[in-house]
Formats: structure tokens, sequence, C-alpha cells
């Protein structure tokens, strides 16, 4: 499987009080990965299905945002209505100061912005405050097998709605949407960047909605709601998912991670509700995508939706015995779905001491997430 990393190089602007550039340049080139290493699965519909944000876990204050805020709050304000300094969210992000160890706040108000966005990794510190979850939505509708302009397929990476590079960037009361019909794999978000943290966020789509995508990078999801139904969380990046609801659309797999060997974890859910429609017993909590993919489950209510099997080997000669390197496990969940009786014998129920090592600050490797989180 090959990902090319190419990135569109932007000019130097400034900050609003200063001198704004108000172009909305889109990717030049975005070469992604196109099922060569992966399986390309069909589909990907979104929906505006609102998944009700679960109460924050009450050993930190959450710092929550809601509502309207006054615009001398941020640094930048967009509107659709041309009310704020920028119709578009791409000419805010191309705004910012580049290289800047400063928080820029872009403030975006309600809307259906409708373009294919990128934040470039010289705009680290950026944080998206939207005026409310469901109503603030960045959305595009590409998916893999669409021609590029090269006359290629685009694939699944060059699919995505919004490709994040820079540092430190953090959501918060936003929706994210790819919003292609079911034709092929179709990415709402793809997440490049290290110390990345999402707040009361909602992430739309069918087959690979949410692209974890970057080798050695900590994400963080808080309150949030994801939906689609193959693979619909993917990727290299070690994640933490919080008192999430994970809404699975159809017959399908949840989690397909593919960490380096070298990485302690991947994707952890801890406190998370694992819902939706599909049939029963339909859905696989996860599947190595690459040898190393690491998933676990924690104090997770899953609905009975989920198989009795619980994990899929994928398997792939090319990759070896998936089962041998693959690390899949729970501790102390509940719900219909929960048979640890009946998982495959290769995945693991983890005991006490085993589950202490799934903590956020060590799974994190001691990055505070809600730091930036609590400012208001």
């Amino acid at each position: 499987m090959v990902d090319s990393d190419a990135r569109e190089s932007r000019p130097t602007v400034s900050r609003r009080r200063m001198v704004a550039f108000t172009g909305a340049g889109l990717l030049g080139t975005t070469a992604g990965y196109s099922g060569d290493g992966k399986a390309d699965p069909p589909s990907n519909e979104s929906t505006n299905t609102a998944g009700p944000s679960p109460e924050s876990r009450n050993d930190e204050e959450d710092g929550a945002e809601d509502g309207c805020h006054e615009d001398d709050d941020y640094d930048i304000v967009v509107a659709r209505d041309g009310s704020g300094d920028y119709e578009t969210v791409q000419a805010a992000i191309d705004a910012v100061q580049p290289n800047t160890s400063d928080e820029t706040r872009v403030y975006i108000r309600d809307g259906r912005y409708k373009e294919k966005l990128e934040l470039p990794a010289d705009r680290p510190n950026v944080t998206f405050i939207g005026e409310s979850a469901e109503n603030t939505v960045l959305t595009y509708d590409d998916h893999a097998d669409k021609i590029g302009d090269d006359g290629e397929e685009i694939g699944t990476s060059g699919s995505s709605s919004f490709f994040v590079w820079g540092d430190d960037f953090t959501a918060r009361n936003v929706t994210f949407e790819n919003a292609a019909e079911p034709v092929a794999q179709a990415v709402a978000i793809r997440i490049d960047a290290d110390r990345v943290a999402f707040d009361n966020c909602r992430f739309l789509g069918n087959q690979d909605t949410l692209y974890n995508f970057g080798r050695r990078t900590r994400q963080y999801f808080r309150d949030c709601y994801v939906e689609g139904d193959v693979d619909f969380i993917f990727g290299r990046a070690t994640a933490f998912f919080e008192d999430c609801e994970i809404y699975c659309k159809g017959e399908g797999f949840i989690a397909a991670p593919a960490q380096p060997a070298d990485v302690e974890h991947g994707f952890v859910f801890a406190d998370c509700d694992v819902v939706g429609d599909a049939p029963h017993e339909s859905v696989y909590l996860g599947r190595p995508w690459e040898p190393y993919g690491q998933t676990v489950y924690i104090d997770c209510e899953l609905g009975d939706h989920i198989r009795p099997r619980g994990w899929e080997p994928w398997d792939e000669p090319e990759h070896g015995d998936k089962t041998k390197t693959a690390f899949f496990a729970e501790h102390d969940n509940s719900g219909p779905g929960y048979t640890p009786d009946q998982r495959v014998d290769w995945s693991h129920q983890l005991s006490e001491t085993e589950a202490t090592a799934y903590t956020r600050a060590h799974v994190l490797s001691g990055w505070n997430p809600r730091r930036r989180l609590e400012r208001r």
C-alpha cells in the first residue's frame, strides 16, 4: 500500500488583525491510497443523523462550549452570510499566521460549508469552535472512485473532505461530513497531525468515515459521535475515544487499525456506547488492516448488532497470520453485544491489572488534551 504525503504549499499570510489572505485554495495533489493494502470495500452515504453527546466524566472539568459568544473572544469569525471576517473556512485557515506557537481561535457560525479543506503543516495551534455541533457542518462529497484531474481515481485518501496536517489542532461543536453517494470509500476527515483533540464533534459518513492516518500521532475524541459501516474508524494513529457514541449504520466493521509494530497503543474506546441500526449480530468490533493493528474496548456498552465472535482476522496471505501479531482486547464491557465466552480465541479479555495500562494519560504518552479543551 502506498500513501503519498504530498502537500500543497501556501503563501505566507498574517492574522486578520493585520493583513488577511482571502483566497480559498484547494488541494493541488493529494495522492491517496486507493486500495493497494487495504481492500476497497464499497460505500459512504452521509446522513445528518445527530447522535446525542454523552455526559462528560466528572474526573476533570469538561470545558464544553455551547452557543454563540462575543466575536472578540476569537481571532477569526467565519459566517456564510458575510457577517464575519470570512465566508469560507478555507479562507480563515489561509489567514492564520504560519508557524506560530500561539493558539488561533476560529469561530464558525452555523451553516453548511461545502469546501474541500486542508490545514497545512505550517498552521499549528488552530482551534475551530462551531456555533452548534448539529448545524455547523464542514462537508464535501468526493469518493475514492472519482476521477481526478490526472485521469486516475483519487483513492481513499484523496476523497477526504478535510485534511489536517497542522499539529495541535482542536475542534469543538463541529460536524465533519463526507456527503458522497454510497459508491466507494469516502473520508470525512484525514488526520496526519499530532496532539489533535475533538470535543462534542460529529463525524458523518459510511465507509472509512474517520481516517486516523498519522503514524505515531496522538488523537483524542471526547463526547463525539462517529457513524459508518465498513472500517469507519481506521488508520495508524494512537487514538483515545472517551464517552463517545459509535453508531453502526449497517453490516460491517467498526475499527481497522494499522499501527506500526513498535507503537505501544492503537485505538482505545473507553466508556463509549456502541449502538446503531445495523442488523442483529452483523458488525465486528474490528479487524487488523495491517499486521500489528491494535484496538481495545473498556467499560463500553455494546448493542446486539455486535457479532458474538467480536473480531475478524482480515486474512491476507502476503501479510502473514495477523492473528499472531494484532492485538484486540476488551475489559468490563456490558450490553447484549458483550459475549466474552464466544469471542475468537486470539483476542484478549484484560484483567483489572492489565486494564490499568489503558488510561488516557498512559495511552497518549503524557499529553493532556483537556488543557486546551478546558478553555471556553
